[in-house]
């Protein structure tokens, strides 16, 4: 059940309950909106992600950090929950403009500085191979190499020092213990925050109140099995008490913790099952999209490859389907 918040304002600034703000940050793809947190506290406000690095987000956080509800208090922190763009994404200009460390957990920090400096003459090529294994069509391939990189393109430069976060950590954010929780699939090292005093989950892309978390294989890492640690790390979740308030990174704070989980899991389960069914004779990652997904743009298969390829991935993990090569494409077919 989705709550309401105060009345939303026009620069997208609204407050979720004493201390706590909402930013609103629009994206130019989707889900076309991420959430950012602001938490105040004795020595200025935490704020938690950023949206991607362009000039509408760079203008909308000029706003939103002068604007009168921050009491005039300096930002403090800066810290990411993961890599991705949407969240990490303005960061660096936020640490040149504010002066606030940025902390993030280890391996996020990593991914983000390793991908800021991979070179695209070696890195597109893999991703157009990736994709031709995987069985997509032509036009994709073309778009994939005329594109390019798109990280780069919507993360800006970030400093050489970050401050790590891990699992357990406790926080003092806003005047109450925030306990450092780590999501996996989504991300390798997602951070979570939970607030047992306030009852709150700063839950991330982990546990999302409309849409499934996107959990996807990616090029550089073929032969992992995000699902798999996905539904591992909901367990930890499903020990919070079921009244947990959560503020997810796409959409509105929701209650229902436990409900949603079970959704989830009912959403991938249901998955699975038509990709086990569908695989009684050989398949490329790209057939299976017809029965995962509605028909997809061009610019969105890439995200629907990775999506369907975690799926199986899965599946032949736990002995159910059998990966093989045909043609040049990885072939999925039921033992």
């Amino acid at each position: 059940m989705t709550i309401g918040l105060c009345d939303a304002v026009a620069d997208n600034l609204s407050e979720v309950s004493p201390g706590l703000l909402r930013v609103r940050v629009p994206l130019p793809f989707p889900p076309s909106e991420v959430n950012a947190w602001l938490l105040s506290g004795p020595d200025g406000w935490t704020l938690i992600d950023s949206g991607i690095d362009d000039e509408p987000t760079r203008a909308l956080f000029a706003r939103a950090l002068a604007d009168t509800r921050l009491g005039g208090q300096p930002v403090a922190r800066l810290l990411v929950t993961h890599f991705h763009p949407d969240h990490v994404g303005l960061a660096g200009w936020l640490h040149a403009r504010t002066g606030a460390d940025i902390h993030m957990s280890r391996v996020e920090w990593m991914q983000a500085r390793l991908l800021l400096n991979e070179d695209p003459a070696e890195v597109v090529p893999q991703l157009v191979a990736h994709n031709r294994l995987c069985g997509a069509p032509a036009p994709f391939l073309d778009l994939v190499e005329r594109r390019g990189m798109l990280y780069p393109k919507w993360v800006g430069p970030l400093p050489r020092r970050y401050l790590r976060v891990k699992e357990g950590d406790e926080l003092m954010l806003g005047g109450s213990a925030w306990r450092v929780m780590i999501g996996e699939g989504h991300a390798p090292e997602m951070i979570c925050l939970y607030c047992a005093e306030r009852g709150l989950l700063i839950a991330a892309d982990q546990i999302l109140g409309r849409i499934s978390p996107h959990i996807g294989t990616h090029p550089s890492d073929p032969l992992a099995d995000p699902l798999g640690m996905f539904l591992n790390s909901l367990e930890q979740f499903e020990a919070l008490p079921g009244d947990t308030l959560v503020l997810p990174s796409h959409g509105e704070p929701f209650h229902g913790l436990h409900r949603r989980i079970e959704a989830l899991r009912e959403h991938h389960d249901e998955r699975l099952e038509r990709l086990s069914s569908f695989c009684i004779e050989p398949r490329t990652v790209m057939d299976t999209l017809d029965v995962l997904f509605r028909p997809l743009p061009l610019e969105q298969i890439g995200f629907g490859l990775s999506e369907a390829l975690a799926h199986l991935r899965y599946l032949v993990g736990r002995g159910e389907l059998h990966l093989g090569l045909e043609g040049g494409r990885w072939a999925f077919v039921r033992r």
